[in-house]
């Protein structure tokens, strides 16, 4: 039996990061993934809970931000829990195993943020895990690419679902 997701969304909000007792890295956060089709005329989605653990969740968190688009790769887990007032709540989520960060450079920066060239983890899981390059390269690098934006950054307000 194979129980395997791959999904590319954006993040619907701020990863929630929290530490279990024992000190291990939670993340959880929601992924809005567009359908192929369109609801009266409308471009819809599917909203997907998502948690990632230990160090992976820390990368992703310090990473990302509401808008973010990723690539994420995992299995679906279902769980159950007794509320506050007693009842069974049944949860259905992606445990995420490997992500890739799937925006420009500058637009991985936080909306706030000044836009400067992004160092940190550009994929990571289990078994994977490749670091940007360094400032200094990153601009040698931008200044061969016959693709880079010359600091143009694209509109893409009009795709995000939310």
């Amino acid at each position: 039996m194979i129980n395997s997701i791959a999904l590319t969304g954006r993040l619907t909000r701020d990863v929630d990061l929290r530490y279990t007792q024992s000190g291990t890295a939670v993340g959880t956060f929601t992924l809005a993934v567009d359908r192929q089709y369109k609801r009266d005329g409308e471009p819809t989605a599917d909203f997907i809970s998502c948690v990632i653990w230990r160090k992976s969740a820390e990368n992703f968190t310090n990473f990302t931000h509401k808008g973010s688009l990723v690539g994420v790769e995992g299995h679906i887990q279902t769980r159950t829990y007794d509320n506050n007032q007693g009842q069974r709540v049944y949860v259905t989520e992606v445990v995420v195993e490997n992500f890739a960060l799937l925006d420009s450079k500058n637009a991985q920066a936080a909306p706030d943020a000044t836009n400067q060239p992004q160092t940190g983890p550009q994929q990571t899981g289990a078994n994977s895990y490749q670091q940007q390059p360094k400032p200094a390269q990153a601009v040698t690098q931008a200044a061969n690419d016959p693709f880079a934006s010359n600091g143009k950054q694209l509109d893409i307000s009009d795709d995000l679902p939310f």
